[in-house]
Formats: structure tokens, C-alpha cells, sequence
């Protein structure tokens, strides 16, 4: 194990025997040796990676894809079918709400006994007591038996039990998820600080902006395999991949259709570039303002083919005022019969973080039609306030349609748009909210 590790995972494996029948249980053990009764599931398959000292590491996957196992094999409650755990300090692992807790003791008493099973003395548990109790924030119900807390109380008080000891190494294990937004903002600034001491965090989140914005890096998780490891942005990237349960096609086609009818216009809020869209063919990634580096994928049954960015008359700004009006001209082309496409525009931060999202279907918006054949064109207007503060931001587009409750994704451009804002310097942020102030 590195010295610069905190955690080192090699080839961790875990089966579970899986059997049909309680009476092949039995038979199991009263014939061993003359066949298995049961069959083999496999929750984790050659799982390795390290986990530098003092960075957080977040893991993704779908429910069902090993994440909870491996964490529990990492905090050393479940023992692994095959590999090995090399750990580098103290590890405190919030797995799931009330976990180590007695249900019939106190706040307060499991306060004790966590804190005691963490390693830690009387003295300085006594000594720190102030803090967790502070930092949970349940008032009276410390002194009440915790089997009449809520979820949120729960985690409130497992959360700083574990994080008050300053750990070398902590789990945590979506247990954020119940918390408010309060308690989950007071959460992350504890983890920061934590960070910043030299901890090392183990995150399971199905949140990607969490991963995004509190990740060094990222791990995706499916079938109990590593799929991607890597950059956050790269790995979430894919984690939406599969989360749609789609492939991804790499879409590039040039070829030009067999018929095109007028283009409606979806929605037109302010003053419209003269350049047209082209539909014929792809030309998406030749114009200005284009990023090379998006992500697109889709099964192509529909094309975003070209965009035109305008703001203050210039089409493709070099900088985009605040305050200004933005539009967005969007051409697309139907390679096969659709029912209600959707059409969505999300804006980001470099970071990952959606600064704003909608679609067409939020807004209601009346293209015109239901249904669009192959061959079918439309040209779509978005229109924006800009009030992002100084920096570069990412417009990601998508074109869909829904089956019941299912996504069904035609063509995604991720970070497909890079436009980089400029302001007066009266406020600093990332959003100007027109802030007013007087003073008497």
C-alpha cells in the first residue's frame, strides 16, 4: 500500500449463494460436496482502486450495483468472497440511518456507545460532547430514546457523531440524502473542513451535482464492475448513460434527407439572428462558440444539427453581457416517426453545476404538432435573461420523447456550447440577483 493511500482496493470480489428453495438450503448442507443447490450471484467482480489521502471520492451506479457492498466491505462489516482492504487510519463509516445505534437508549447514551465503538476514550467523548449535540441540533430529543426519532433526526445526530471524531477516513452512504437543505449544506461545510484536515471521504450519492461539486474524482459502479473511473464530469457523464439504459452512438450524419418541410418556429421571445439553422446536415460542431470536448450520444432517431448564439445584435459573442437578452437558434431533423419530442436547454458551470434547466414540455410549449416523420424538420428559438456573473459557462441540449415513464434519448449534446459572460462589477457570484440595499 502507498504511503500517499488512505484506502487501497485490489481485486475485491463478493458471492452471495442464491437458492430457489429453503429445502435446497438444507440440502446444501447435508450433501456438501456432491453439488450445489444454489446459485451464484456475483454483488462485486475484481473491484480495485485507490483513494489518495485527503480527497473525496465519490461512487455512482444504479440501485443494485454493488455500491452499498463495497462500502461495507471497506468499513470491514462484510467479508469479502475474494481481494483484499488496506486501510490507513481510523475509518468511521455512516452506512445507513441508525446503524450502531441501541433503538431503546437515549440520544445522548448512543452518542456514548458510537463514539466509544469509534475508538475514542471517556474523556474525550465527554469532551466532544458539546459539539456532536450542537451540530444534531435536536434539541430536547437528545435525551429521548432515539426509536422515536425521525429519519432526519436520525441522521442528523449519526452524521455528527461520525464526523465530530475527525476521522482519517470517512464512509457515507447517501445518509445525506433525508437530511433538509439546512442540515445539508451545514454538512458539506463539515466535510470540507475535513477535507482540508487530511481526511479522506468515500461518497455514495445518486446526486451528480454533489459528485461534481465536492469530488476529486469518480468511480461508476454497474453489474458490480468499475465501468469508468476517472474525472467527475467524465464519469457522471456515463453514469447518465446507463441510468437511461441506452447505449451510446456516436452521432455524426452529414447525408442530406429525402424531403424537408418549413420549419415552425417553437418560441420566439426576443429580437432573432438572420443566420439560419441548417437541418440538411450536421454543422452543430463547425460553428464558433462550439465545444469539441462535448459529450453526445443518443440512438439518432433525431439530430440537433445546428445552433446559431446571438446576444445584443452579435451573433457568436466573444462575451455575453450580464443583463442581456440571449437567444438560441436550434435546427433539428427527424430520422424516423416521432410522438411529442422533447427538447431540453440546461446551463452550467465549467464545475458541472446546472446554474438552470427546462424543456419544452415545462414550458408548454406548442411547436405546431404531435408528430413528426422521417424527414420532418423544426427550428426552435430559445430565448434568456443573462444574469450569470463573471465566467465560462456550458449550454447542454437534448432532444427526446417519453414512453410512459421512460426518457427515451435521441440525441444529447453535453457542454455542447461555451459562452463566457462579463458584468459590470457591482456584485460577484455566479447569478446577479439585482440586490438593492439603502441605508439609514
Amino acid at each position: 500500500m502507498s504511503s500517499d493511500s488512505a484506502i487501497t482496493i485490489s481485486n475485491i470480489s463478493k458471492c452471495y449463494q442464491i437458492y430457489d428453495d429453503p429445502k435446497d438450503r438444507l440440502k446444501q448442507m447435508l450433501f456438501r460436496g456432491r453439488g450445489n443447490y444454489f446459485k451464484e450471484f456475483w454483488a462485486l467482480k475484481n473491484v480495485s482502486f485507490e483513494v489518495p489521502k485527503g480527497e473525496t471520492i465519490g461512487i455512482v451506479g444504479r440501485n443494485g450495483s454493488g455500491k452499498s457492498t463495497l462500502l461495507q466491505i471497506i468499513a470491514g462489516t462484510l467479508t469479502p468472497t475474494g481481494g483484499s482492504v488496506s486501510s490507513n487510519g481510523r475509518v468511521a463509516a455512516l452506512l445507513e440511518l441508525g446503524s450502531g445505534f441501541n433503538s431503546d437508549f437515549t440520544g445522548k447514551e448512543n452518542v456514548f456507545l458510537n463514539a466509544s465503538l469509534l475508538g475514542l476514550t471517556q474523556e474525550e467523548i465527554e469532551n466532544r460532547y458539546d459539539s456532536i449535540a450542537a451540530f444534531a441540533d435536536i434539541g430536547r430529543f437528545i435525551d429521548q430514546p432515539v426509536k422515536t426519532y425521525s429519519s432526519g433526526m436520525l441522521v442528523r445526530l449519526a452524521f455528527a457523531v461520525q464526523a465530530q471524531i475527525d476521522p482519517d477516513i470517512l464512509i457515507v452512504d447517501e445518509a445525506l440524502a433525508v437530511g433538509d437543505a439546512k442540515f445539508q449544506a451545514k454538512c458539506f461545510d463539515r466535510l470540507k473542513r475535513l477535507k482540508d484536515g487530511g481526511t479522506s471521504i468515500l461518497l455514495v450519492t445518486h446526486s451528480s451535482e454533489q459528485v461534481v461539486t465536492h469530488c476529486n474524482s469518480a468511480l461508476l459502479l454497474d453489474a458490480g464492475q468499475v465501468v469508468k473511473q476517472g474525472k467527475p464530469r467524465d464519469v457522471i457523464n456515463n453514469y447518465l448513460d446507463l441510468l437511461f439504459g441506452r447505449k451510446r452512438q456516436e452521432l455524426n450524419d452529414d447525408s442530406a434527407v429525402a424531403r424537408k418541410k418549413k420549419a415552425p418556429v417553437i418560441k420566439g421571445l426576443a429580437v432573432v439572428s438572420n443566420i439560419d439553422v441548417k437541418t440538411d446536415q450536421d454543422v452543430f460542431s463547425k460553428r464558433e462558440l462550439y465545444n469539441p470536448n462535448e459529450y453526445r450520444w443518443g440512438d439518432g432517431s433525431a439530430l440537433i444539427t445546428d445552433f446559431v448564439l446571438s446576444s445584443e445584435g452579435t451573433d457568436y459573442p466573444t462575451l455575453v453581457n450580464n443583463g442581456s437578452v440571449v437567444t438560441l437558434k436550434i435546427g433539428m431533423r427527424f430520422n424516423q416517426t416521432l410522438i411529442r419530442p422533447i427538447l431540453g436547454v440546461t446551463i452550467k458551470t465549467k464545475d458541472g453545476v446546472t446554474m438552470y434547466g427546462s424543456n419544452s414540455e415545462l414550458l408548454q410549449t406548442d411547436s405546431g404538432s404531435s408528430q413528426y416523420d422521417q424527414g420532418d424538420t423544426l427550428t426552435a428559438i430559445v430565448s434568456f435573461d443573462c444574469m450569470l456573473g463573471d465566467g465560462d459557462f456550458f449550454i447542454s441540449l437534448g432532444l427526446a420523447t417519453k414512453e410512459g415513464e421512460e426518457i427515451i434519448p435521441h440525441d444529447r449534446r453535453y457542454d455542447s456550447i461555451h459562452f463566457t459572460t462579463t458584468t459590470n462589477s457591482r456584485f460577484f457570484g455566479l447569478v446577479n440577483l439585482n440586490m438593492d440595499m439603502s441605508i439609514q
